[in-house]
């Protein structure tokens, strides 16, 4: 059980780092957040970083065919919906500063949309399903208790990491979107990199 714990809390950690860039750039674009929407923001990510693994070790323990043959599809998926959402806000973003008046943009600042916070949740945790072969051998509770400390810690991480967005967000208002944007697309690349290259 202590090796559960402990691989687990490594595993969390491992796979919150892009949820944890992702709420920067969100604390980035609202520096004025509050603390309920933070953790509804951190606590999205959170569950998906909960039931992906437990997707993982579903479908490798039943389906290990089907999911070894999707697998190599994951980096794919990631890359195209963050460079989707971050191309949409860096577009956004620039109209906003060459279009607006400063008055607006103080009266309807902009703010992520529920729609565009689900497809970053998945996004950014859907190579979670990946941890389905690391705890395959482990029994539905065990299973279930490995995925529930994966979403505690990736809820801790992306809290940080909103908080550290907003103390920048403060700092950069005037291109927070596109700072926001960019860092989205960078993620993307990364995991596209990571998982096709193994870099």
């Amino acid at each position: 059980m202590v090796q559960l714990i402990i691989n687990s809390l490594l595993l969390g950690v491992g796979l919150a780092m892009d949820a944890f860039s992702v709420s920067i750039a969100n604390g980035i674009l609202e520096p004025n957040m509050r603390k309920g929407r933070m953790f509804k923001i951190a606590g999205v990510y959170a569950v998906f970083q909960l039931l992906m693994p437990l997707i993982g070790w579903f479908l490798v323990t039943t389906l290990e065919g089907i999911f070894t043959s999707f697998s190599k599809f994951i980096p794919w998926i990631a890359l195209i919906l963050l460079l989707f959402i971050g191309g949409k806000m860096i577009i956004e973003g620039i109209k906003e500063r060459k279009g607006k008046k400063e008055e607006e943009k103080k009266e309807a600042p902009a703010k992520l949309t529920w729609g565009a916070l689900i497809v970053q949740g998945i996004a950014t945790s859907i190579d979670a399903l990946s941890v389905g072969f690391t705890i395959s051998e482990y029994s539905v509770l065990q299973a279930f208790a490995s995925s529930l400390i994966i979403g505690v810690v990736t809820l801790v991480i992306c809290l940080i990491g909103l908080i550290f967005g907003k103390k920048i967000g403060e700092k950069v208002s005037s291109i927070a979107t596109v700072i926001g944007g960019a860092i989205l697309i960078f993620i993307g690349i990364e995991i596209f990199v990571k998982g096709v290259f193994g870099l």
